[in-house]
This record gives C-alpha cells, structure tokens and sequence, in this order.
C-alpha cells in the first residue's frame, strides 16, 4: 500500500492522499475489491493524518449493489472516519445495460456522504456524458495523458480540452503522476488546480514549494472575481456534539489543518474551531481538565459561511466583517446549507491582488 499527497498547486497545501495497492482486477463483481479497499482504509488510519483519502473504486461493485459495498462502510466505522471524508474514484468500463444500476448505486453512495469521481478521464472506457449523469465532485485525467502532454501537443490539447469539460460540468480536476516542471506548467496551462507526482513531495513544513501560477482573468470575473466554489479545499468535520479531546485528536493528526467543522447529522455546519484560538484555549492551564471531556463547540466559533456562488470579493468582505476573525477559513455551502468545503481567506486575497494588477 502506499500514498502520495494531493497538493494544491496554489499554496502548497496537501488536501488530501492518493491510496494506491487497491489494483483492480478483471471480471466479478468487484466484491473482492472492496475488501481490499476496506483494509487500505484501516490500514491508512492507523498511521496516516486525518486527510480526506481518495480510493479507487470499481464500477462493477457499484453495479453489484449495496451489499457488496458493506466491508467498506464497517471499514469507516471501525477506524472512526466518515464518508464525507472519502473521494471514491469509480475506474472501469460498464456495458449500456448496467448504466442506470450504476448511477442508482452513484447516488445512494452520494446520499449517505461519500464524495464521487471519475478516474482516467481521456483513456478510460466510460461515456463522457456520465460527467453529466453522475455530477462528480471530482474528475482525475489519464495519468497517460499527463505524461505524454509535454511531449505531444495532441494529447495535451486532448487533456486541456478534458478539464475545462471537467469544470464547465461543475467538477473539481486532479492531474495525477507529475513527474517534472514540464507537466507541472502543461498542468497549469489546462487550468487544473489539483495534482500530485513525485514532483510534488512536500516538505518538512508540509507544503509544496511550487511557483504561483500566472492567471489570465476572464474580462466577466474583473470586478469580482472568480466564485469561491473554484478555491474550495476539503472540509474536516466532526460531529456537533463531538468532545474537545476529539478535536483535540484531529488537529494533532495533521498540522496542515487550519479548522475543524462541527456539522449535525445533515452535514450542515453548526460551529467552527479555528485551530490557533483552539490549541490555545486547551493548553492554557487547566484548559485540558476544563474542556477535555465536554463539547467541542464550548471553545466553537459562529461558522461563517458562504454560498458556493459567492464572488471572491463578497467572500472577503464577509471575511472583514469580524477584525478579530479575518483570516479563519469560511465555510462553502451547497444549495440546501450543507458543507462543501472551506475556502482559505489567503487564497481569495491572492486572487484579488492578482485581478488588481491586471
């Protein structure tokens, strides 16, 4: 088994980790495949930060139902993750006849708050107009296409052409397997955001050092900038009722968490802990003994939240509204209040300063 960190591209931030050792095999109904998904979710808990994990996941499981899926839910539930913390990347070909099985077992897997992908886009057998059907949260390129795109102007048009379907369908775009500055800047040219290679290991800081991109702002976005949904990173949550020790274990796993989300059993955001105030507030005397075995949310502050279609420029005047809170992550909501994700205040100012020098 092994990982490699997902890394934005924009600040250097791993967002998440890219599980491999879940190969696939060829023919049944995937059942087998899930038990070994289900042991890489134990085995990376054990030793792993509390990252979102992103997991291969065969579309004939998917097809065969929701029996075959159990060992990967008893999985989360014994090692104590949620779904919301999952990205499953569905790889493999499926006949015409398993279409509306496949995209049932899609939605009932999004229902219950797992994060759906597309694997392979460019060299998989899966009919593009699923990107429409299935409404992925994220859609991975051929690592195919990303090796050769330097070198071949076809498939790199191929691979820019296939992110920008990507975004225009609402979906997050990773490119997989960056292994030099070449990649990195065909990367960039396609508009991608997310990506991970052994080009990008981060270091002892946990970032990855890598340029800033140069941005070419549509004449549309001038005055306001692009919608928060375009700088969204993955939420870490916790249940509303959840202990500050919890907490406390969650900041602990992985130093590149800036907040936790308290959310209720609809993933709508409740609370938010910001994790210097957090960290702080625990350590100070008696604060352990005080707070340790009582709620989280004693130490929570209000979430402030946006819609997913917010402009980056309302974003950061919702951000300046509390002198004292300016630079906490906001939270991004989906239609109906549920937790998306967070945008990071450092990013929008990043882009408006990038717009002001247009």
């Amino acid at each position: 088994m092994g990982l490699a960190p997902i890394v934005d591209l924009d600040t250097g931030g791993v967002i998440a980790l890219q599980t491999f050792g879940d190969d696939l095999g060829e023919g049944g109904s995937g059942h087998g495949d899930v038990v070994a998904l289900a042991r890489t979710v134990l085995a990376v808990s054990r030793k792993a930060p509390a990252l979102p994990l992103v997991l291969s996941l065969p579309t004939r499981a998917v097809v065969g139902g929701s029996a075959v899926l159990a060992p990967l839910h008893e999985a989360l539930r014994v090692c104590g993750r949620r779904p919301r913390e999952i990205i499953l990347v569905l790889r493999g070909g499926f006949a015409e006849t398993d279409r509306r099985p496949l995209l049932a077992g899609l939605e009932g897997l999004r229902a219950i708050g797992y994060l759906i992908a597309v694997g392979d886009l460019g060299t998989a057998h899966l009919p593009l107009d699923l990107l429409a059907d299935a409404a992925p949260y994220l859609v991975v390129l051929s690592a195919g296409l990303v090796a050769n795109a330097a070198r071949d102007p076809r498939r790199a048009a191929l691979a820019g052409s296939l992110a920008a379907l990507a975004r225009n369908a609402g979906a997050h775009v990773l490119a997989p397997g960056v292994e030099d500055d070449a990649q990195l800047a065909a990367v960039r040219r396609w508009g991608v955001r997310l990506a991970y290679g052994p080009l990008l290991v981060p270091g002892p800081s946990g970032r990855v050092q890598v340029p800033l991109p140069v941005a070419e702002p549509e004449p549309a976005k001038l005055l306001l900038g692009p919608r928060v949904q375009e700088f969204l990173l993955p939420a870490v949550t916790l249940p509303e009722e959840a202990t500050a020790e919890e907490a406390v274990g969650t900041f602990s796993g992985e130093p590149s968490i800036s907040s936790v989300i308290l959310v209720d059993e609809y993933q709508r955001p409740k609370a938010s802990l910001d994790r210097s105030r957090f960290l702080l507030a625990i350590a100070s005397r008696y604060g352990h003994a005080l707070h340790g075995k009582k709620p989280a949310a004693r130490l929570a502050d209000p979430v402030r939240s946006v819609p997913r279609t917010t402009p980056a420029i309302a974003a950061m005047q919702v951000a300046g509204r509390d002198a004292e809170r300016v630079y906490d992550d906001l939270v991004v909501t989906d239609e109906v209040g549920r937790c998306m994700g967070i945008v990071r205040v450092a990013d929008l100012i990043r882009q408006v300063a990038g717009m002001q020098r247009q």
